[in-house]
């Protein structure tokens, strides 16, 4: 397995936006675009947070009574937080809240993951931290753990709680089938059962960690710097949205897997839940775009947007980047799961030729907020590593 440098390597150049001074739109406008998205991320993790905190009930209760529809229940709570999460991607990769030096997200949302160093697998069923017994279980432990000796060696996080759920998956047709009595009678059961709560409570914290970052009216915290950014905060929404664009989505996330049609390198691979994942990542660049997110109760949150203060520069430029992150969007959506075997076969199998389509329209995209950027007086964008 490649290691997470390789890998980027592998993808091609991650987009980092290293971006000049130059002229921008007028600084009301600029700030209006701030400031909306600040409201955007806010709700974000709002929805986020709570989609976790229902995980952890979830969690909690098939913790309390292990059963098979308490697990099913963890299951269907942990792909309902998901389809939140993934929409707050596009905040991240310029040293904000969530993945600054000290931020959370290698403790989040970090992988591959070594299964083997969390729990049993097969052929190693005596593996990983639940069948250590001189491993305490418990959240100082954990983020001590997380990555050491290796960066597949994760300890917590979305994809540590999705192992646990659903253990490995050998199926061609769907994800992986953990029985619950993994929980109740299989050795260290009190263990993995200790484990899972942990996890859960660990990734509520985290994200809550984030969240307050980003609440309104809160003096000194990170949101209170950024809507008195100006052109840096500006900066750093476009180099969000264009690295993961590039670099992240459709390098790191895609092409690996793609190039090498391997299981282990796709996103969430135990839940066969990548095909959503790459949904709800376009789906950010999207509300960050334009200036638009619809929130977990159906409420249409609306806004001052980069395509508005693209348009007053130059509308044809705005018009096809919307487009294009449009035509993504619904690209994304046309992936089939499981996505381990839609990366399978020669160049012209369907699901290749499928997934194909989304890579070249989230490089299309990139491209073109490159030009977007330029509109707005950003002068020199370094594509490389």
């Amino acid at each position: 397995m490649p290691t997470r440098l390789l890998r980027r390597l592998l993808a091609g150049s991650l987009l980092a936006l290293a971006l000049s001074s130059g002229v921008y739109a007028a600084n009301q406008d600029t700030d209006l675009v701030t400031k909306q998205y600040a409201t955007l991320v806010y709700a974000s993790y709002s929805d986020t947070l709570a989609a976790a905190r229902d995980l952890q009930a979830s969690i909690d209760a098939f913790v309390a009574a292990p059963s098979a529809d308490g697990l099913t229940k963890a299951r269907k709570a942990w792909l309902e937080a998901r389809e939140w999460y993934g929409q707050t991607e596009a905040f991240r990769f310029y040293g904000g809240p969530i993945d600054s030096d000290t931020g959370p997200e290698g403790m989040i949302n970090a992988w591959p993951l070594d299964e083997a160093y969390i729990d049993g697998v097969k052929g190693k069923p005596r593996a990983g931290i639940v069948n250590n017994a001189k491993v305490k279980i418990e959240p100082a432990t954990l983020r001590k753990l997380n990555e050491r000796g290796g960066e597949e060696n994760i300890a917590t996080g979305w994809h540590a709680i999705e192992f646990l759920l659903w253990g490995q998956d050998f199926s061609k047709t769907g994800p992986g089938n953990r029985a619950y009595t993994d929980f109740t009678t299989a050795p260290n059961a009190e263990r993995r059962r200790q484990y899972l709560q942990t996890a859960a409570a660990m990734l509520v914290e985290d994200l809550a960690s984030v969240h307050k970052e980003w609440t309104p009216d809160t003096a000194g915290n990170y949101r209170a710097q950024f809507v008195a950014g100006g052109e840096q905060s500006l900066k750093k929404i476009l180099t969000g949205i264009g690295t993961l664009s590039r670099g992240e989505l459709a390098g790191e996330r895609i092409e690996v897997a793609m190039d090498t049609q391997n299981q282990e390198d796709e996103h969430s691979c135990f839940a066969d839940n990548t095909h959503r994942d790459i949904v709800t990542n376009a789906r950010g660049i999207q509300n960050v775009w334009e200036g638009r997110y619809v929130s977990r109760d159906g409420k249409t949150l609306e806004g001052a947007s980069l395509k508005a203060l693209v348009a007053q520069k130059n509308a044809e430029v705005a018009d096809k980047v919307s487009q294009q992150i449009g035509a993504t969007v619904a690209l994304a959506e046309q992936i089939q799961a499981p996505f381990d075997q839609e990366i399978i076969g020669k160049k012209d199998a369907p699901g290749r030729k499928r997934v194909q389509a989304v890579i070249d329209a989230l490089k299309a995209q990139t491209k073109s907020l490159v030009e977007a950027a330029q509109a707005l007086g950003i002068k020199r964008l370094n594509t490389s590593v």
